[in-house]
Formats: C-alpha cells, sequence, structure tokens
C-alpha cells in the first residue's frame, strides 16, 4: 500500500465515522502545510463534513489565527505538546468544527534551535476531549509530513 493511498484509507474512514455521529472537522496545519485537510478533501463527499484547514506555519499566526497562548508560543515555542493541543481546540472554534485536528513539528532538514528533525506533536480536539500524541519520526522532510498526516488522522480514529 502506498503512504498515499494508506492515508486515504485513513482519511475515508475518518469522514465515515464523522458521518455516523453527523460531526464536522477542521485541520490546523504548521509542518504539514495542507496535507491533512487535502487527505481529506480527497475523498468523495468530502464536503459534507470537512469545514476547512487553516495552515498557520509562521509562528505568530498560531496566536493571531488559532487562539494559541501567545506566552506559551514565547516560552516554548511553537513545538509544543500543549502548543498543539491549543491548536486543535483553537481550529475548532474558527471554523465551527466539531473536531479539530492539528499538526505542528520538525520536518527538516535542519533542527530547529534545539529541537530535532523528527519531532512532532499532533492534536485531536472533539466536544468531549483534547488527546495529544508526541512522535519522533526519521526519514526525510516528505516522509515525516506523510507520517504526521497518517498519525493525526489514525489518532483522529481513535476517538471517533
Amino acid at each position: 500500500m502506498t503512504d498515499r493511498s494508506a492515508q486515504g484509507s485513513a482519511a475515508g474512514a475518518v469522514l465515515r465515522a464523522l458521518d455516523g455521529r453527523g460531526w464536522s472537522i477542521a485541520a490546523a496545519e504548521s509542518l504539514t502545510g495542507g496535507r491533512v485537510t487535502a487527505s481529506l478533501v480527497d475523498v468523495p463527499g468530502a464536503s459534507a463534513h470537512v469545514r476547512g484547514g487553516i495552515v498557520a506555519y509562521a509562528t505568530d499566526l498560531k496566536a493571531s489565527q488559532l487562539g494559541v497562548d501567545a506566552g506559551l508560543l514565547a516560552a516554548r515555542g511553537p513545538v509544543d505538546p500543549e502548543v498543539a493541543a491549543q491548536m486543535a481546540q483553537g481550529v475548532r472554534r474558527a471554523l465551527r468544527a466539531d473536531v479539530g485536528l492539528s499538526t505542528t513539528g520538525v520536518a527538516g532538514p535542519d533542527p530547529q534551535g534545539d529541537t530535532p528533525v523528527g519531532t512532532v506533536h499532533i492534536a485531536v480536539a472533539t466536544p468531549e476531549t483534547v488527546r495529544v500524541s508526541s512522535l519522533a519520526l526519521s526519514g526525510s522532510r516528505d516522509e515525516i509530513r506523510t507520517q504526521s498526516v497518517q498519525s493525526v488522522l489514525e489518532l483522529a480514529l481513535t476517538l471517533l
């Protein structure tokens, strides 16, 4: 199975789970640059559930567009589990979705300060809970981004 078909399968499963609940979904993305949203909208019928996505690649956009606490960003930087949680919650609010997904991390090729390449935090926020997962991924920049998309979709499935 190719990475793209695996993502399509996971995205389709997420959308089917949303359908069963009558819920909508939105994504807040940093290192994945829109790939999570794209994987969802690649599935036929996605418009019934996908509200949209916000690519907040720049740190200041995480605060201004997603409501991530500016003090948290200043203290810990953008690659942090709590930042991922706040991004997922923020995209739920901003796009009025039932479920928010988020990705933040370092895909490379270079580390970000003291944060090594492959450090990724993903989060899923639902009306009931917020779950964060911290990952230590390896591979090329593209492989890390692909694994991040797959991982956040799989995390969403565990909550749906």
